[in-house]
């Protein structure tokens, strides 16, 4: 006997019953005050007078799919798998899609096979994306390189479900063989992009590629050519970067598109996920801008399902997995409050509480290479040239990952460019760690606010070098050393004196810590940073970004300065 048919029918218990659920059906946009039967996971079925071993009175409170996030980077957060899937289950999440790109540029393989064995048994379920770009580009230095042979074999492993973002973007316009051949490496699956600014032709042949996705719109322009040529919109909000609220009327002004339209994180932190919350926060977003509330639950649900073809979730109906979200409320509102959370079934959160569960915490894989190539503070310093000239400079615009290409006449002390804190520049070193060969690179960035001391990360997009901003040569030079001494993590200096430090022994991106203590601190190095006169937020994720040499304009490896839209390596001087 087909028991699952059986419980439909009300011929035998069901599993698990939530009596008076007010359904938030998704198709329809209306509410039905019903039950909803659960047997081995999956719903049995949505009417009045289902009973069960287990019987749960909702109390006339909205029921809603468990929300999804169509892009993530989970290493961002600074916490494990595990410790990243209990805190987001406490706010409505059940499945994410996630890119493990980071942990794979600062570990290989290796990376990634930690990753898909931390994620298993968790309330969230986990589906990771080939890394299509490790290394992102040709001007990266990662930790190893994954062709097209490594990303089909993750395919061949049952590790990755999608190809995860093609960073290359000008490879695959060229037409590069390499490139292309990750994309057709894993056959047919969802091929998600990364395209920045990229319309016209250029957008015909990034898409000729197969891929249909993009999250890197910041403009509407750009995204309404991109849903007209067939893409899907991946909409980013997350801690540093905000284009919901800017792209949204695409959504409003025609409510259809929420069928190819997402809203995803792309970039948040421990702190943004225990404070502010993951994807009911962008629902909350998304109804105060007016949106229509069954609208802008389908861009949380049922469009990202659809996309990644995951056709066993998304929306409450018979046969789909029993992952739910009951609210505060009885319909859907502003406030957006969580009351409990199922997954596969399983209540796994009630009243603001992840219920206790054993999970093993899974070790990193332990690959150091320890870096002892160290730059003195005399090594750093930039000789000016004999004619006054003017220098290429980062330019850093807050709420943006997008960088300008500043030409700005330096400060010159002694023959030696220098810092110039009155004009909120700041010299900015890239070190490579991986293989150390000691290979570094000085610019300088207008916009972190640092007028004394510096701050540096071993959180560098996609590479995960050093990265260190400051305001004098000794204070950069303590600052990667230290660095290196704790094979990664963030840092504050002043001088030679070290005023915070946070290790991340997973990589150099992740902590074994617990999400408040990920959160505490973060905070302290946040702190530590202001007290050097960084003002903008979240300065180590933006200074993360500054090395990201697949995002416009100007950016900074371990090679030098580096302007995809202008062809790569650029000089120091403007010539």
């Amino acid at each position: 006997m087909n028991k699952l048919a059986a419980t439909a029918r009300g011929d035998i218990l069901a599993d698990l019953v939530i009596h008076n659920a007010n359904v938030a059906n998704i198709f329809t946009q209306d509410y039905e005050l019903s039950d909803v039967a659960v047997y081995m996971g999956k719903i049995a079925g949505i009417a009045q007078g289902y009973e069960g071993r287990v019987n749960f009175d909702a109390e006339g409170r909205a029921l809603i799919p468990g929300l999804i996030d169509g892009h993530i980077h989970i290493e961002d957060t600074m916490m494990t798998p595990p410790a990243f899937a209990y805190t987001a289950s406490l706010h409505g999440t059940t499945t994410v899609f996630a890119d493990p790109h980071e942990i794979s540029n600062a570990l290989g393989m290796a990376g990634l096979e930690y990753m898909f064995r931390a994620s298993q048994g968790l309330p969230v379920d986990i589906y990771y994306g080939a890394p299509s770009c490790v290394p992102a580009s040709e001007y990266e230095s990662a930790y190893d390189e994954l062709d097209m042979t490594a990303i089909k074999s993750m395919f061949d492993r049952n590790m990755t479900q999608h190809l995860g973002e093609m960073m290359n973007y000008p490879a695959v316009i060229d037409g590069d063989s390499e490139v292309w051949g990750k994309i057709l490496a894993p056959g047919d699956v969802p091929i998600t992009g990364h395209a920045p600014g990229v319309t016209g032709k250029a957008l015909n042949a990034y898409m000729s590629s197969g891929i249909n996705s993009d999250h890197e719109c910041t403009t509407l322009p750009e995204a309404r050519e991109k849903l007209a040529r067939g893409m899907w919109l991946m909409i980013r909000e997350g801690a540093t970067f905000f284009d919901l609220k800017t792209l949204l009327p695409i959504v409003k002004e025609n409510p259809l598109n929420a069928s190819r339209c997402m809203a995803v994180s792309d970039d948040i932190t421990a702190r943004y996920l225990i404070e502010r919350g993951h994807m009911d926060e962008k629902m909350r977003i998304m109804l105060r801008e007016g949106l229509n509330p069954f609208v802008a639950l389908r861009m949380v649900t049922l469009s990202p399902a659809e996309y990644f073809r995951r056709y066993d979730r998304g929306i409450i109906a018979p046969g789909k997995i029993a992952d739910f979200v009951l609210l505060e409320s009885d319909t859907i509102d502003e406030k957006f409050r969580i009351h409990s959370v199922w997954k596969n079934g399983r209540q796994v959160v009630r009243d603001d509480d992840v219920f206790a569960q054993t999970v093993q915490e899974h070790l990193a894989p332990v690959i150091r290479t320890r870096v002892t190539k160290l730059p003195s503070a005399e090594s750093l310093r930039v000789r000016a040239e004999t004619q006054p000239a003017e220098i290429n400079v980062i330019g850093v615009t807050e709420g943006t990952v997008i960088t300008k290409t500043l030409q700005i006449t330096p400060k010159i002390i002694d023959g030696y460019i220098v810092p110039d804190a009155e004009n909120d520049t700041a010299k900015i070193v890239v070190l490579e760690r991986h293989r150390d060969t000691g290979n570094f690179a000085v610019g300088f960035v207008k916009g972190l606010g640092i007028r004394r001391g510096a701050i540096g990360s071993s959180v560098a997009h996609d590479a995960h070098n050093f990265v260190v901003a400051g305001a004098d040569d000794t204070s950069i030079a303590a600052c990667l050393k230290k660095l290196a001494n704790m094979d990664g993590g963030l840092v504050v200096t002043d001088g030679e004196n070290v005023i915070a430090s946070f290790a991340l022994p997973i990589g150099g991106l992740m902590s074994y810590l617990p999400p408040e203590k990920v959160s505490h601190n973060l905070n302290m190095m946040e702190h530590a940073a202001s007290d050097l006169g960084v003002k903008i937020p979240h300065p180590f994720m933006v200074l993360s970004f500054l090395c990201l040499s697949v995002i416009p304009e100007l950016r900074i490896t371990d090679k030098g300065y580096v302007d995809i839209t202008r062809g790569g390596i650029q000089p120091l001087f403007v010539r």
